[in-house]
Order: C-alpha cells, then structure tokens, then sequence
C-alpha cells in the first residue's frame, strides 16, 4: 500500500511539471506572435508582406492641385500611389519549378477608397452585423507596357473611383515594364509570357490584397483596353468568384481564328482607311491619294537614282540602307504602321498614349496626315514628298528630328514593345491581318498563314498555336458569361475584331461615335464628343449596379450561412 501511495505521489509531480512546462511554453508562444508584424494568413512562401499596409493618403486637396492645368492636358498621378514588388510566381501551372517567383510591380492608390455604409443593411438588422464595408476595388489588368502609362492615362478609373470611394490597383503584365521575371534584356526565356500565366498573377494578387487589407467582401470590377481589355474579359470569364464585373475597351476578343462567322482579316485596314476619308474628318482625297502613293514609291524604287531619290524624300539617315526591293518593301511596311498608329490615336485633342507616354501626338493626328495628301490630281513626285510628310507625323512627332530610320520603331518604349508583343503574336495571340489595296488604302499584303509560322519558327524558335485563344476562351460562344461591358469606337482599327452588340442582359455592348482606341477610358476634357459622355454614363450606371448586387449578394451569405 506504501508502494502505491509513493508511485501516486511521483506521478502528481510528474504530471505538475508537465503541465508547467506546457504553460511556460504557450506564455512564451503567445509572447512571440504579439511581438510578430503582421502579415497575411495566405499560405505565401516568404514571411513579409509583399503589399503595404495603406495609410491614410496625402489630402485630396493635394489630388486636385495635380490634376489642375489644361483641360485635356496628360495627367501624372503616379505620386498619390504607393509602389511595391509582389513576390508572383513564375510558372502557376507547373509543380517542378521550385516555386521560383519574380518581382510584380504593383501601384496601389487609396486616395479615395473608404468605408461604404450599406443602407440595405441598416434598415435590415436582421441581415447585418452592424459594420460598414469597405470600397470597392477597381483593378487595372495590365497589357503590353509599362503599367505607368495606364496609371496615368486611365482617367476613367480615377474619376469614378471618386463617385464610389473605390481603391485603384494598377498592376503591370509580366516581362513589360520593370516585370521582368529574368531581367529586362533577357530574350531567351519568355515561355512564361502567356495571358493565362498573366491572369493567374493577378488572380493570387487580387486575393493578397483583399486578405492583407480586410477588403475580403469588396467586389472587384476589372479595367483593361486593348490587349487589357482582352485580359480583363477572360479574367471574368475565368475567376468569376474574384472578379465581378469587368469593363473592356476596344478589346478584340474575336479577332482569331476558328471563330464562326470567321473573323474578317481585313477588317483592321479598312477602317484606317476610313479615318482617312471625309466621313472621318480627313480631307476627301487623302485615302485615294495614299492607296496611289505605294505603287508611285515602288516604280521609283526600281533604279538606285530612284531609291535615292525615295531615301531624301523620306529624309532617311546617312547609313540607312535602300539598296534593293526588299529594303523598299521594308521601308513602305514602315511607313504604313504610321497610319495604323495615327488611326488608333484619332483623339480629339493631343495625347501621347499611343507614343507610351513619351512626347504627344497632334489632335486628331490622321487629319493633320492627311493634309500632306489632300489635293486632288497630285503629281507622282508631290504623292511621293506627301506620304513622306504624312509619316513623319507619327516618327517625327517631335518635329525635331533631321532624319529617319525606318529600321527603328517611333521611339525604344515603342520598340521593345513591339519586340514582346511579336512573341505573344508568335504564340498563343496568333491575330491574322490582311490588306488588298481595294477595300483598303495599301498594297496588297494577304496573310500567309505558311509564311507567318514559318517566320515565327525563324525569329523566336516557337510555332504559333493558331486556334489556342478560340479555344482556350471560348470564341463567339460566351452567352453563358455575365457582368461585362465591351465598347468600342467608330475610329478604332481594332473594332472589326470587338463585341459591337449586346449578347445577353449582362454582356453589354457600348458603340462610340467619333471614339478612337478606348477613349472612354481616357481623362474627361472639353473635346470629348457628346457620344463618349454618353457612353461613360453608361458604363457608370452598369458598373454601379454591380457593385451594389455584389455587396447585396455577400450580405445575404453573410446572414445565412451555409451549414453542413
């Protein structure tokens, strides 16, 4: 009996020991995590936060001093935005990569995001816990530049984020910008540059800020022009329950091939063409007299006095080659992507958007080309000097340069650009384009689908994948998709290839008179042509219902909760 009372006794104090030992060592956990900054409970790899907890911004006094100026002056709004460098990873598709990731630049701008009292609620205690939510959240989806153009030229966010107390999230498209996932002059490692790869950044992104900011029922609206525009419409499509509502300008989601109708090749030419007629405000004769000015360039060139005669009148510098056909064909494919660029920048006032931020283009810049081909029954010598002149609008916006490189791109942002953009095109964004000198002011250019492989296969060693988008995002057949606005504008190339009526009630189509690329996402100005305000009421009025139906429908989650 002694025996068992001592054995008691040892077990007690083992057991009293134990559990001080375990006291001590939660006392010295819980210290620990109090001393811990905080960081987001998402399962990231590295333990700091890679999104700034925001605080409250410089005065919006400061914000309206900075937009003060010229009414259709550019804006720079980049400084009421914080900078930082998410930690994305670089291949989301694969388990074999290690995780590696690379540094995202991400601006975020909380001039105006605030509480948003949900009336709803409040007069229905009952489905309320009794707090307020925050903004919504406006995301720029970024495309094929420095995400700093967007940020600064994309007006319309700005604007509206003021009507509705929403954060701004600008973040830039991998390998563009500072994005580089291997270093901005590394060429031979761009496997990872797809719109899936890009879409999946922005999704991870999107949930990282809503956790690290207790934004977690903020709906999110997504904003992208172009290629932008195209992201931001499959970014819906494809994480619906991140994104809410998507707003796409001049975005060409049916410009690929295996679409049925098929996409018209053409259509891109044909209205450049347009914009240079009087039904666009050009002079009557400038897009006869451009169509005439390729076959009178190419019957000069057929001698070395000719060539040399075609070199002054495109004041080509000393050194720049023109000694054959193919130089020639060179020169004039060149002088061509001038008028396309002109015909996407048709503005109503100067903008330096299709320049990348980098020095401006005139108002309406196809007109002012036009100018140099307006009278009728010109000589072949004045055809020659007026494409010459009619060009240099868009190379020579400086008006400042003594000659030209049709070697070289309107500027080295422009140019690197494009570089990027040939891979994607070489890809998976594989968008024919034809031109035939008939239903169009050019030479005749057919696409060779043989020839542009072959080429890619040549240039970048990878084989286009021609029918990938249509069948990746689902070509003309999205009716069973909601929540997203496609506008588009009369002046705009890229509208042959864009969504021009309502698919369903919540697929919306949104037409501008007189609107160029995107203009609706541009700065409002006194320029603007009643169509665009038109337009941009519009799309405030969609957008707004969004918002409202996405807190309505989290509210009711919120009260009635699923059970198991």
């Amino acid at each position: 009996r002694a025996s068992r009372s001592e054995s008691r006794q040892k077990l007690v104090l083992v057991l009293y020991w134990l559990t001080m030992m375990l006291v001590a060592t939660l006392v010295v956990a819980l210290l620990t995590l109090v001393s811990l900054p905080r960081v987001s409970s998402l399962p990231f790899s590295n333990a700091s936060p890679r999104a700034p907890h925001l605080v409250p911004h410089e005065s919006l006094r400061t914000f309206d001093r900075r937009l003060g100026g010229a009414d259709n002056e550019d804006k720079d709004v980049i400084d009421l935005c914080r900078e930082f460098y998410y930690d994305s990873i670089v291949d989301h598709f694969s388990w074999s990569a290690g995780g590696e990731r690379y540094k995202q630049r991400v601006f975020i701008c909380d001039v105006y995001w605030k509480d948003r009292t949900l009336q709803k609620y409040e007069e229905e205690p009952s489905n309320s816990d009794g707090k307020s939510r925050k903004g919504p959240i406006f995301f720029y989806t970024g495309n094929e530049a420095d995400v700093t153009l967007y940020l600064n030229e994309t007006g319309f966010m700005w604007e509206f984020a003021q009507e509705v107390g929403a954060l701004l999230v600008f973040a830039e498209h991998r390998y563009y910008g500072k994005s580089n996932p291997f270093g901005k002059d590394d060429m031979s490692n761009l496997q990872y540059l797809t719109s899936e790869q890009a879409l999946a950044d922005y999704a991870e992104l999107i949930e990282y800020i809503k956790q690290d900011l207790g934004a977690i029922e903020s709906p999110v609206i997504t904003f992208g022009g172009s290629y932008g525009g195209m992201l931001s419409t499959w970014f819906r499509m494809k994480y619906p329950h991140i994104v809410d509502g998507a707003f796409a300008a001049s975005a060409p989601i049916w410009s690929f091939l295996g679409e049925f109708p098929p996409y018209d090749a053409g259509s891109f030419a044909k209205v450049v063409t347009y914009d240079a007629t009087q039904e666009a405000g050009a002079s009557v004769y400038c897009a006869t007299n451009v169509r005439k000015s390729w076959d009178v360039a190419m019957n000069i060139s057929a001698t070395s006095e000719g060539r040399k005669q075609v070199a002054e009148a495109f004041q080509l510098c000393d050194g720049v080659p023109l000694d054959s056909s193919s130089m020639v064909t060179e020169l004039l494919d060149w002088a061509q992507t001038a008028f396309d660029y002109m015909s996407m920048g048709n503005y109503p006032y100067p903008s330096s958007y299709m320049l990348n931020g980098k020095g401006s283009l005139p108002a309406f810049p196809m007109r002012v080309a036009c100018e140099h081909m307006k009278d009728a029954n010109m000589s072949d010598n004045a055809l020659l000097q007026g494409l010459a002149q009619a060009v240099s609008v868009w190379y020579n916006y400086t008006d400042d340069l003594s000659c030209l490189d049709y070697r070289k791109g309107v500027n080295p942002e422009t140019q690197n650009v494009g570089e990027l953009w040939d891979y994607q095109f070489c890809t998976e964004m594989f968008m024919p384009m034809s031109r035939d000198g008939i239903n169009d002011m050019f030479f005749p250019q057919p696409f060779d689908y043989g020839y542009a492989i072959e080429d890619c296969k040549r240039r970048w060693g990878v084989e286009p994948r021609p029918y990938w988008i249509t069948i990746t995002y689902g070509g003309k057949d999205i009716s069973d998709y909601s929540n997203i606005i496609f506008s588009n504008g009369e002046y705009d190339p890229w509208k042959g290839g864009g969504v021009l009526k309502n698919i369903t009630d919540s697929l919306h189509a949104v037409y501008i008179d007189g609107g160029a690329h995107h203009l609706d996402f541009m700065w409002s100005t006194k320029q603007d042509p009643q169509a665009v305000l038109q337009a941009r009421s519009q799309e405030r009025s969609i957008i707004n219902k969004w918002i409202s139906d996405a807190y309505e429908k989290k509210g009711r989650r919120r009260a009635s909760p699923t059970t198991s």
